[in-house]
């Protein structure tokens, strides 16, 4: 079985890009859909290698339905974060998925998770990564 990622990101898209770009290198072998609340994310994540692409409320919605695993910043589990990029329904449809969720605390917009340890942009996204290998079983 192929696992559905689902990679969602706002703003310039910097850490979709960097997680597919990392998850492309590991051959995780499932099929990585990015979407973006933008066009210039979702550009920036489909140049990182993912298989597919889009933009706005309703993909996010649509592939919070299909995804097995939903990777990304905190933000997207929080209405009106990213600088009010992400829409409450675009929260909801995280928050209700049924698919794993692996979130990156990002402290940019103003939300802090306690117990994440000091750690730079790129450890996170590394150990969000080899979250998400494991659980495919490809470490």
């Amino acid at each position: 079985m192929v696992a559905n990622i689902l990679v969602i990101d706002a703003q310039g898209g910097g850490i979709g890009r960097q997680l597919i770009s990392e998850l492309v290198k590991k051959n995780t072998r499932a099929h990585i859909l990015a979407i973006g609340t933008n066009a210039t994310a979702t550009a920036q994540m489909l140049k990182a290698g993912a298989d597919h692409g889009a933009t706005g409320e309703n993909p996010v919605i649509v592939g919070c339905r299909n995804a097995d695993y939903i990777i990304g910043p905190i933000g997207i589990v929080i209405a009106d974060s990213m600088h009010g990029e992400i829409t409450p329904a675009m929260a909801v449809a995280v928050g209700q998925s049924r698919a794993e969720k692996i979130l990156i605390p990002v402290t940019s917009c103003g939300n802090h998770v306690v117990g994440t340890g000091e750690a730079n942009l790129r450890d996170y996204i590394q150990e969000a990564v080899r979250l998400l290998t494991g659980a495919l079983g490809r470490d």
